[in-house]
């Protein structure tokens, strides 16, 4: 399959809707994702999910933090520590004032974050973080751990 024909696959079950919900957007961003970037690590960070109170109260009382965007990719490039992506349903969504000083918070981290409306938009900002020819990456490298310490650990620089 050619990453057109995954794209198309990916668009083909929103054609004729009105907008696509938040959670098809994002399936439709992971499942092109693991198409198209199979090496690249993400996971996503479920702060929308619907709990009970008693459940809210021990996730929050566990550090979950309101705001958090909705993927994470862990991986430095491009002078960022990481990149951060928040999907939002089309021109509908509505990026909250927790989201909006979570995003600031992240960005003064050193983190990229931006806020994804669509398939195309996500492709665009992965393709760019992690195909950025020509601009210096600051790739993530292991260094071995002097043998006196141990042999099996390695350290990261």
């Amino acid at each position: 399959m050619t990453l057109e024909e995954m794209y198309n696959l990916c668009e083909k079950k929103n054609r004729g809707k009105s907008a696509a919900t938040e959670h098809d957007l994002q399936v439709s961003c992971l499942r092109w994702l693991g198409y198209a970037h199979p090496k690249v690590f993400c996971y996503a960070i479920p702060n929308g999910a619907y709990t009970t109170i008693t459940s809210a109260k021990k996730l929050v009382a566990e550090g979950v933090k309101k705001g958090v965007p909705d993927l994470h990719f862990p991986m430095a490039r491009n002078g960022y520590a990481s990149l951060y992506i928040e999907m939002k349903n089309g021109k509908a969504g509505v990026v909250s004032a927790e989201q909006k000083a979570m995003i600031k918070k992240l960005q003064s981290l050193g983190n990229k974050v931006v806020v994804c409306r669509s398939l195309d938009d996500f492709i665009k900002e992965i393709n760019q973080y992690f195909n950025n020819e020509g601009n210096e990456y600051r790739q993530t490298q292991l260094e071995e751990v002097p043998q006196e310490q141990s042999s099996s650990r390695q350290r990261w620089i």
